[in-house]
Order: C-alpha cells, then sequence, then structure tokens
C-alpha cells in the first residue's frame, strides 16, 4: 500500500504529489471493482472480501497520510491546491460532508431500485443497492443520525474556534503591530516570537478538528460498507468512486478552461 510521509521540503507540494499517485491508484481499484461486478455470478465471497479490503485499505492510507502532513501544515489542508475550485466550493472542513456517503447510498439505491424494478416485483433478487433490506436500512438511519450529531458538533467546534480569531490576545497583538508600522518601526524578535506564540494554538486547534472530521468520514465510510453485503458493498465503492474521480476531472477541466480564457485576454490587452 502507498504511503508518502512529509519530507523537510514543500509539504503542499509532496502532499500534491501523493494525492496525484492516490487518485490513480483509485482508478485501478475502480477498475477492479467494475471487473468484480461483472463476474460476480462466479466470484466467490472471499474474493469480494479481499478486493474490498484493499479498498477501504486505500481510503485508510490517504487518511492516515494526509494526517502526518497536517503536522506539518494543516493549512493547506483547510485550502487544498491539489483540488479544483469546484470541489473546493463543495469542502467541509478540508474533505467532504460525512453525511454526504448516505446521501450517495439512497441516491444510487433508488437508480438501481428503478431500474430492476420489474425483477424486484417478481421477486427476484438483484443483490445490488436497490435490493436492500429492512433491517439494513434501519441500520443505516441509526448510523446517518449518529453521523450527523457527531458532524455538527465538529461544525460548532469549528465555530467557536473559528471566533478565536477576535479574541483579546489576537485584537491586542494586531493593534500593537500596526501602531509599530504606523511607527515606521520593524518587528522586533520578541514581537515576533509573541506572534507565533498567539497563532500556535489556533493553528494546532484546526489540526484536531480536521483530525475528528477526516476520522468521521472515514468512520462513515466503514459503517457503510460493513452493513452492505459483498455484492452491495462492490457497488457502493464503484459510486463514490465515480463520483469522487469525475468531479475532480470537471472541476480541473473548469479551471484549465478559466486559465486558458483569461490567458487570450491577457493577450488581447497586450496586443492592443
Amino acid at each position: 500500500m502507498m504511503s508518502l510521509l512529509p519530507s523537510n521540503g514543500n509539504d503542499a507540494e509532496s502532499f500534491n504529489k501523493f494525492f496525484e499517485c492516490w487518485m490513480v491508484e483509485q482508478n485501478k481499484y475502480l477498475n477492479e471493482l467494475v471487473a468484480a461486478k461483472s463476474a460476480q455470478p462466479q466470484l466467490t465471497n472471499d474474493r469480494m472480501h479481499t478486493l474490498i479490503d484493499k479498498v477501504v485499505e486505500h481510503y485508510e492510507c490517504y487518511y492516515k497520510t494526509k494526517s502526518s502532513f497536517a503536522k506539518k501544515d494543516v493549512l493547506s489542508m483547510f485550502s487544498p491546491p491539489w483540488l479544483s475550485t469546484l470541489e473546493e466550493a463543495f469542502l467541509w472542513i478540508g474533505g467532504w460532508r460525512p453525511s454526504m456517503a448516505f446521501h450517495l447510498l439512497y441516491s444510487k439505491c433508488s437508480m438501481q431500485f428503478q431500474a430492476r424494478l420489474n425483477d424486484l416485483i417478481q421477486g427476484q433478487k438483484t443483490c445490488d443497492l436497490g435490493d436492500l433490506t429492512a433491517s439494513q436500512l434501519a441500520e443505516f438511519d441509526d448510523l446517518q443520525k449518529k453521523t450527523i450529531r457527531e458532524e455538527r458538533e465538529i461544525t460548532d467546534m469549528l465555530a467557536e474556534h473559528q471566533e478565536t480569531v477576535a479574541d483579546a490576545p489576537m485584537v491586542e497583538l494586531s493593534h500593537v503591530v500596526s501602531e509599530m508600522i504606523r511607527g515606521g518601526e520593524n518587528e522586533k524578535k520578541e514581537l515576533e516570537e509573541r506572534i507565533e506564540s498567539v497563532l500556535e494554538p489556533k493553528v494546532e486547534g484546526l489540526e484536531k478538528i480536521l483530525y475528528r472530521a477526516d476520522d468521521l468520514r472515514l468512520r462513515a465510510l466503514q459503517g457503510i460498507v460493513n452493513i452492505l453485503t459483498p455484492k452491495q458493498a462492490i457497488h457502493f465503492l464503484i459510486a463514490a468512486a465515480e463520483l469522487h474521480l469525475r468531479l475532480h476531472e470537471w472541476g480541473k477541466k473548469k479551471d484549465d478552461a478559466k486559465k486558458g480564457n483569461q490567458g487570450i485576454r491577457e493577450g488581447e490587452i497586450h496586443n492592443s
């Protein structure tokens, strides 16, 4: 399993390289999942479990590596340069909102239910997400409620932490530094150390909140997979990978097109 720990160089750039490699692997696993779905009548539960475990481990690797990089540069994780502006617009604390996993599950469930409605009416088992049992739905409901409660707790934690940016030490320090700038003075070493000491707990707090958010993301994914049968889990993991890969791809294309249009406009201004 791929792993990349923080280097002494540019941590954001290093994680960007890790992310690109991770996405290539995710696409590889997507192809394996699709092949497994096609071969399901002949595929044993043990082989399906092995593949599912590898895919879930791939997600675990991502969050483990992300946590290692966050210790060096947590601010990049909140505004990741390796994502498109489209993806950034839908971020929740540096990643996808945990409750979104349930929306993905139910959307795919509805699609597959409609597609195989006649088979289900005739009592045939489809063995996909359109064939969830009442007990599975009850388990998903409980897990979703727990996930949403914890998601709100973390959201509240972030809101409270963000408010500390305007606490007394920050306001006092910003005034002192502003007075020095107005007086034409340079920041003294003691003042620079004071700035660092005031900012340090802000950054450390963000790291703790990010860790909780990523932990919940991973647990939501693992919880859903554990409730599903192996065949259903393969369908869910395919839907998750497809959504992630395509959204990243579409966002990058929009950003590239925007840069291209901006370059054309700048060229026209330069030539006019």
